[in-house]
């Protein structure tokens, strides 16, 4: 589903031929076609001699094949390459040397989480499905399609599992798979109402690889969208995987932040300050406590930090780091600000600074940057709230005269 989408999107199937050539497969080995998926229209990649039996419970549905090792039903006919021999196979592709790179990266993440879950090294795990030319078609197939569209920046919804069972060799095991938990690890993910995979081990491995946001629509001005399908065809919900190619858009008035909240009831309130400062420097755009009582009638504060979503981990790490909580919780939001600009206006004792707001081009606030009026104040004996009004005047003063 991922290669489909970014081909629906714009990337060439022919120039995905022409990168997994030398993985020694015929042109004829990788197709598209338009299907729908509750009624969108979606390009489903296909790859020829696929191992997959279409009646299969469990088909997954997160690219044309993907890992399913503990898969009794079809174990028997799948190639188990080693790390090294699937390195052999991405050598011999048309990616350019850092699409080599990352692709190898991607595998041997993949090897690492089977190793793990086997209780093996990472020289001896055999990768089963995964090892398979279809899967291996899959991952660098996709590693060559985003490296054509060469996005800066890729930003992840939080992920959809499915649920129910998968059947495995070793039984019923939940949805989502051991290797797929694994490799999700960090990323927000969900359960829906549909009792099916849907992210696999391959799934998990590229979304996780690439993404360094996970979150609502980023502000951007759209450009391409692709869908790409499953095999399924669920009955309430379109079985597809959309992308959307763009540019970001910085004027955009709303803006995705994330809220991180903290309690805190047996802290020197020393801390406070030298918590707050840490947390701006490390790009929070506004800290502030709460009074509040907690448990058992005790006093306590809510530390409230604001951030873009890409800051939370650094700053959670920080927040545990320096003040006594033992927990933290996060809340996505969108907040809307207005356009901001910073006027220096001469006044007769020193130029201040005027921080001057818009929206859609209306002047609603206009304010004298308050540090700036405290230095005036000190260095001519005056109290601040007079260096303020003289900083407003002459604000006044010169958009009058249109300077």
């Amino acid at each position: 589903m991922i290669l489909g989408s970014l081909i629906d999107a714009g990337v060439e199937l022919d120039e995905v031929r022409r990168a997994l050539g030398g993985l020694t497969i015929a042109p004829e080995t990788v197709w598209t076609e338009h299907v729908l998926r509750t009624g969108v229209t979606a390009t489903k990649f296909n790859v020829r001699g696929e191992h997959r039996h279409e009646s299969d419970s469990h088909e997954h549905e997160s690219g044309s094949h993907e890992h399913r090792h503990e898969s009794g039903s079809h174990h028997h006919d799948h190639p188990h390459r080693t790390l090294p021999e699937i390195f052999r196979l991405i050598d011999g592709s048309k990616l350019s040397g850092p699409g080599k790179d990352k692709a190898k990266q991607l595998f041997t993440r993949l090897g690492e989480a089977e190793a793990a879950i086997h209780g093996t090294s990472l020289d001896r795990v055999h990768l089963h499905e995964v090892g398979a030319t279809d899967s291996i078609i899959d991952i660098v197939g996709a590693v060559f399609a985003l490296e054509q569209l060469g996005a800066g920046r890729i930003v992840s919804s939080p992920l959809n599992v499915g649920g129910g069972t998968i059947a495995t060799a070793h039984g019923q095991y939940p949805v989502p798979a051991p290797a797929t938990v694994r490799l999700l690890q960090g990323a927000p993910v969900y359960a829906g109402a549909e009792k099916a995979e849907l992210v696999t081990p391959t799934g998990a491995l590229l979304i996780t690889g690439y993404a360094t946001e996970f979150g609502p629509i980023p502000a951007m001005r759209v450009d391409r969208v692709g869908y790409g399908a499953g095999t399924r065809d669920f009955p309430q919900s379109p079985n597809v995987l959309r992308v959307l190619v763009g540019e970001g858009d910085d004027t955009a008035p709303s803006r995705s932040v994330i809220v991180i909240e903290a309690e805190i009831d047996d802290m020197n309130p020393q801390i406070f300050g030298v918590l707050m400062d840490r947390l701006l420097a490390d790009g929070a755009l506004d800290v502030f406590y709460t009074p509040i009582q907690m448990k058992k009638n005790r006093p306590g504060t809510l530390l409230t930090a604001i951030a873009e979503p890409g800051l939370k981990d650094r700053l959670t790490s920080a927040i545990f780091r320096e003040t006594t909580t033992i927990g933290v919780r996060y809340q996505e939001m969108t907040r809307e600000c207005l356009d901001r600009e910073s006027v220096p206006v001469s006044t007769e004792l020193g130029v201040v600074r005027m921080k001057v707001s818009r929206r859609g081009g209306e002047l609603l606030n206009v304010a004298p940057e308050f540090d700036d009026c405290v230095r005036l104040a000190a260095e001519h004996d005056l109290p601040t709230k007079h260096v303020q009004a003289l900083a407003m005047k002459g604000y006044l003063d010169a958009t009058k005269r249109g300077t």
